[in-house]
């Protein structure tokens, strides 16, 4: 049931807006891009300056690069979005779909997560995810304490700009730039404190 109260204060908000002018378009007349050379080796060199892992692979090789990475790490059981591609679910793996949807205990239990993104920007080394059915709900790469991300070299954009050129807005969007990390009072970096300690990325090029 509606809240009343709730209803009447915006009824009075829209009201009291009703007679105020259309506001002009904002100007966004700065630059979206610019020339960064190989995108995909700067993306790799920034992604890595966070602290994260960078593997490079063909596209050809990534389900056995995804097996050799999760093995390195001794990882076993995988929380994944239940729109992964098939191939990447290896062998050797107990593999823990996102369906139900898996519970907080049953992600905060989980070893990692395997999902792809929707973008990188090569100029921040910052991976993006949008919800899309090969990264699943925001939870899913927020409890467990390892992520293993896919990025394709076809999806990595120069800039900020040009990332949120290509985003919906109308998407539920994460930025991750290197694994989760805060500092204290005493500039003492602590990892995995509002999402994955480690991460790494598998770039295919």
């Amino acid at each position: 049931m509606a809240d009343p109260s709730r209803a009447e204060i915006l009824g009075r908000i829209r009201a009291a807006l009703t007679d105020r002018p259309t506001p002009a378009p904002i100007p966004r007349g700065y630059r979206h891009g610019r020339d960064l050379g190989d995108l995909v080796a700067l993306a790799a060199e920034r992604i890595a300056d966070y602290r994260a892992t960078v593997h490079h692979c063909q596209p050809a090789e990534l389900p056995g690069r995804i097996a050799e990475v999760l093995a390195s790490r001794g990882i076993r059981t995988v929380a994944v979005p239940t729109g992964l591609p098939a191939d990447w679910l290896v062998g050797g793996i107990e593999w823990r779909p996102d369906t139900g949807p898996l519970s907080v205990a049953e992600l905060d239990a989980a070893d990692g997560v395997l999902t792809g993104c929707a973008l990188a920007i090569a100029e921040t080394g910052t991976i993006v995810l949008d919800a899309g059915p090969d990264q699943g709900r925001r939870a899913l790469t927020l409890l467990p304490d390892y992520h293993l991300c896919v990025v394709h070299a076809g999806q990595i954009v120069g800039t900020v700009p040009q990332a949120v050129a290509a985003l919906d807005p109308e998407h539920p969007l994460t930025f991750i730039s290197g694994p989760s990390a805060t500092s204290d009072i005493e500039f003492n970096r602590v990892e995995g404190v509002h999402g994955p300690r480690t991460l790494d990325v598998l770039l295919t090029s």
